[in-house]
């Protein structure tokens, strides 16, 4: 049985020289990985970017949980973050982040679409985008049934909580004009990240916040 679904790339894994399984988020599937052949090298590669949004034709396999996807295609383009080192640098930590936090074979309601709106907004910003994944990750909480308030942060943020309360309760043009710097944005960043870790019971030890904190610094 064969189908047409968009994927959104959160993780690769190599398994060959022409082969990859792309752990993904889609709305018919949640959060599910499969087996790609004839990948090979160069441009084909780059079809499996972090963020990505992706047309595949998926093959079900009967005797594997591991099915197939087939035919890969870009659904959109995202040039708007592809031309952009610190665009990039944050697709890669919102793709860790969900790779993380999202378990294999999972789903939440409505997550794929916030998610995929959350891309193409990123895309689409010209200029003050630096806060943009403190608020995906606030989003993210609210996504995934937490709804957090100042005084929930309060434990994990200490004397940033007040500083969190505003990207609750601003609108995001102005919570992306708030000023901040590069060591109290990394900070924020990783008090929601403890905030998540507690409430999903999960480890999210996200290497790309290092990263991104040197790009944005």
């Amino acid at each position: 049985m064969t189908a047409s679904v968009e994927l959104i790339i959160l993780h690769l894994t190599k398994t060959g020289d022409n082969s990859v399984v792309i752990h993904t988020l889609s709305r018919e599937y949640g959060r599910k990985s499969f087996f790609v052949r004839g990948v090979g090298k160069g441009a084909m590669m780059t079809m499996f970017l972090p963020m990505n949004i992706l047309e595949c034709e998926i093959t079900e396999n009967r005797r594997s949980s591991l099915s197939s996807a087939g035919r890969p295609v870009l659904a959109c383009p995202l040039m708007g973050i592809r031309n952009s080192m610190y665009k990039n640098s944050m697709t890669m930590f919102m793709s860790e982040v969900l790779y993380r936090i999202m378990k294999e074979g999972t789903d939440e309601p409505g997550i794929y679409d916030w998610c995929r709106r959350s891309i193409l907004l990123l895309d689409a910003m010209e200029s003050d985008f630096s806060n943009f994944h403190i608020r995906f990750l606030l989003e993210l909480a609210v996504v995934l049934g937490f709804r957090p308030s100042c005084e929930d942060l309060a434990p994990f943020a200490g004397e940033l909580a007040p500083l969190a309360g505003r990207f609750l309760t601003e609108p995001f043009g102005q919570s992306m004009l708030i000023p901040l710097t590069g060591t109290v944005r990394s900070r924020l960043a990783e008090t929601i990240l403890k905030y998540l870790e507690y409430h999903t019971e999960s480890s999210l030890n996200v290497n790309s916040l290092r990263v991104l904190h040197e790009i944005l610094a």
